[in-house]
C-alpha cells in the first residue's frame, strides 16, 4: 500500500500542508500566509476563520503539488503555534473573537496579581510553567470577562476552548471533536502536567469553566476522521497531533532522555528530553510534556525564546531594509569587524526565558553615524545566537548535564552564518538536518505511528540525515566580550514599559 501523509504546520504567520511518504520524503507542499492583527500596543490577534481558510489553501496546495488526490491520504498530523487561544460556538463554529496569539500581553497585569497573591510556586510545580501572559488560561479568562455572554455560554456548555490543533480538528471534523493532547495541553497553564489531566484548581483560580475544555488523548492515536464536504474531499483520519517544538523535537529524532535541539522560527524554543522525569526548573525554564504515546508521557525541559525570526519580519516589514530574510547572510557578512558593537535585543514582545520580563522592551544600542542596513542584519542575526546561549546555559544548570551538541532546525537554520555564529558562542558543534522540516517531520511520524504505518520509534531512526556540521572556533576571549555586551544591552530593555508609562 502506498502510505502518503498529509502534514498540517499551522504557524504564527501562514499554514503550511505537506504530503509526505513513509520514508520522510516530501512529496509535495503549498502555504498560506494569514493577517496578523495588531488592535493596541501589545495585542496579537489572528482570525480563527482565516486560519481555516488558509489550512485548506495550503493543503490542497500540497495535494496539486505532489499530484495526489484527497483520497489517497493515508492520515493526517497536525503541529501547531502553542499557547494561541480561542472560543468558538460549538453549534455553528464560529468563533466569538479573533484569536489571541502567544505574543500578546494584554493579560500582564492579571498575571502581576497572581504573583502578587503567592501563586507562583503552587503553578509551577503543578503546570510546569511560569506565571506570563504567553500562556492560554490568562487569555481564555479575558475573552470570558470581555465578550459579552460568554461565561454564561461558557458554563452553560454552548462554547468550546482551543488552542489551534483543537480548532483545527473542530473544522476538519465537522464540529464532531472537540480534542486536543498532552503537548498541547501543558502549555495552557490549566494542565496538571504531573497528573496527566486538566487541573481543577487551576480552572478555579482563573475562572475557566471545565465544558469549555477539550479531551485530551495520546500525542499518537484516533483524533477523529475528517469530512470530505468540510476539509477538500479528504475523508482520512487524524491520528498524529503535537505543538510545533515537541514536533520538531521529535522529528529530529531526539527520542531519548539528554537529547536537545532549537528551533528558529518566529521565536526560538530549545528543548531538552528528559524522559519520564518532569524536571522541576527553579530559574525560569519551563516543564512541559514532549508527547505522550500509549498513555506515558515523555517530558522537555524548554527555554521560551520569544523573538528571533520575527526580528528578521521586522527589518523586512516595517522597517523595508530588506526584500527576503536570506539578505540578512549577506549583508551580516559584509561587515569585516564583526557587529562594531551594535547590538539588537528583540524584546517586542517582552523576555523570556531566562528573563521573563513581559515588559522589557526592544532595543536598539551601540549605533553610530556610521550604521547601516548590514549591522542591523548582523544584529538581528547575533541576537538569535545570544538568546540561546542564555537558554543554553541554564538549561546544563537545571538539567546538570552538558550539552555536547545543538540540533537545529527552523527556516533561519538554512543560514550557514547563524549556524556557524551559534557553534562559535555556545563552543559546541552545531548539527544541521538534511531535512530541515523537522518540525512537519515529526506531525508526520507521530500521525503513522498512530496510524500503525511504523511500529515505533525504532523504525524511524534511519530517517534523520546530516547537512551540516558546524565546529566553534571563535576564540574564548572574542566569545566572551561579545556575550558580555549582548548581557549589558539586555539590561538596559529590562523593565522599559514601566519607564514609559511612568
Amino acid at each position: 500500500m502506498t502510505v502518503r501523509i498529509l502534514s498540517i504546520d499551522e504557524g504564527t504567520t501562514g499554514v503550511r500542508g505537506f504530503v509526505m511518504d513513509d520514508r520522510g520524503e516530501i512529496l509535495g507542499s503549498g502555504y498560506r500566509e494569514f493577517t496578523q492583527h495588531f488592535p493596541r500596543p501589545g495585542w496579537v490577534e489572528h482570525d480563527g476563520e482565516e486560519i481555516w481558510s488558509a489550512t485548506k489553501h495550503a493543503c490542497q496546495s500540497a495535494l496539486d503539488d505532489a499530484g495526489v488526490s484527497p483520497g489517497d491520504v493515508s492520515c493526517i498530523g497536525i503541529t501547531n503555534q502553542r499557547e494561541t487561544t480561542l472560543l468558538w460556538e460549538r453549534d455553528t463554529l464560529r468563533p466569538i473573537h479573533r484569536a489571541i496569539v502567544w505574543q500578546d500581553r494584554r493579560t500582564a497585569a492579571r498575571c502581576d496579581r497572581l504573583k502578587a497573591a503567592g501563586h507562583g510556586t503552587t503553578i509551577r510545580k503543578k503546570t510546569g510553567l511560569v506565571i506570563d501572559a504567553y500562556f492560554s488560561g490568562t487569555k481564555v479568562a479575558w475573552l470570558l470577562e470581555e465578550v459579552e455572554g460568554a461565561r454564561e455560554r461558557a458554563e452553560a456548555g454552548e462554547l468550546a476552548f482551543g488552542t489551534m490543533d483543537t480548532w483545527l480538528v473542530a473544522r476538519m471534523t465537522a464540529g464532531r471533536e472537540h480534542v486536543t493532547e498532552p503537548s498541547n495541553a501543558s502549555r495552557t497553564m490549566l494542565y496538571d502536567v504531573r497528573r496527566g489531566r486538566w487541573s481543577s484548581s487551576m480552572q478555579g483560580l482563573l475562572e475557566v469553566p471545565a465544558p469549555l475544555l477539550p479531551e485530551v488523548r495520546d500525542s499518537a492515536g484516533h483524533f477523529g476522521t475528517t469530512d470530505p464536504d468540510a476539509f477538500i474531499g479528504i475523508a482520512a483520519p487524524i491520528t498524529g497531533i503535537a505543538g510545533d517544538q515537541q514536533a520538531a523535537l521529535f522529528g529530529q529524532g531526539a527520542w531519548q532522555p539528554g537529547t536537545s535541539k532549537n528551533t528558529y522560527g518566529t521565536g526560538s524554543f530549545m528543548l531538552l528530553n528528559t524522559g519520564e522525569q518532569a524536571v522541576d526548573s527553579q530559574n525560569g525554564l519551563l516543564t512541559s510534556v514532549a508527547w505522550q504515546l500509549d498513555g506515558t508521557p515523555t517530558y522537555a525541559l524548554e527555554g521560551a525564546i520569544f523573538v528571533t525570526g520575527a526580528s528578521v519580519q521586522w527589518l523586512r516589514d516595517q522597517l523595508g531594509i530588506i526584500d527576503q530574510a536570506a539578505q540578512t547572510e549577506e549583508l551580516a557578512g559584509q561587515l569585516p569587524d564583526g557587529n562594531e558593537g551594535v547590538y539588537l535585543v528583540p524584546a517586542f514582545a517582552g523576555l523570556g526565558a531566562p528573563h521573563w520580563d513581559q515588559y522589557a522592551r526592544a532595543a536598539l544600542v551601540g549605533m553610530t553615524r556610521g550604521t547601516d542596513r548590514r549591522h542591523l542584519a548582523r544584529a538581528a542575526l547575533e541576537a538569535m545566537a545570544y538568546q540561546t546561549v542564555d537558554v543554553g546555559e541554564l538549561m546544563e544548570r537545571e538539567s546538570k548535564q552538558d550539552m555536547q551538541e545543538l540540533r537545529v532546525d527552523g527556516g533561519a537554520s538554512e543560514n550557514d552564518l547563524l549556524c556557524q555564529l551559534q557553534a562559535d558562542l555556545l563552543g559546541i558543534p552545531v548539527l544541521r538536518p538534511k531535512n530541515a522540516e523537522t518540525t512537519v517531520l515529526g506531525a508526520a511520524f507521530l500521525a503513522g505511528l498512530g496510524a500503525g504505518v511504523w511500529a515505533s520509534t525504532d523504525d524511524l531512526h534511519d530517517v534523520w540525515e546530516l547537512d551540516r556540521r558546524f565546529e566553534p572556533r571563535m576564540e574564548r576571549h572574542e566569545r566572551r566580550r561579545l556575550l558580555d555586551g549582548w548581557r549589558e544591552a539586555v539590561n538596559r530593555s529590562k523593565g522599559w514599559a514601566h519607564v514609559v508609562d511612568d
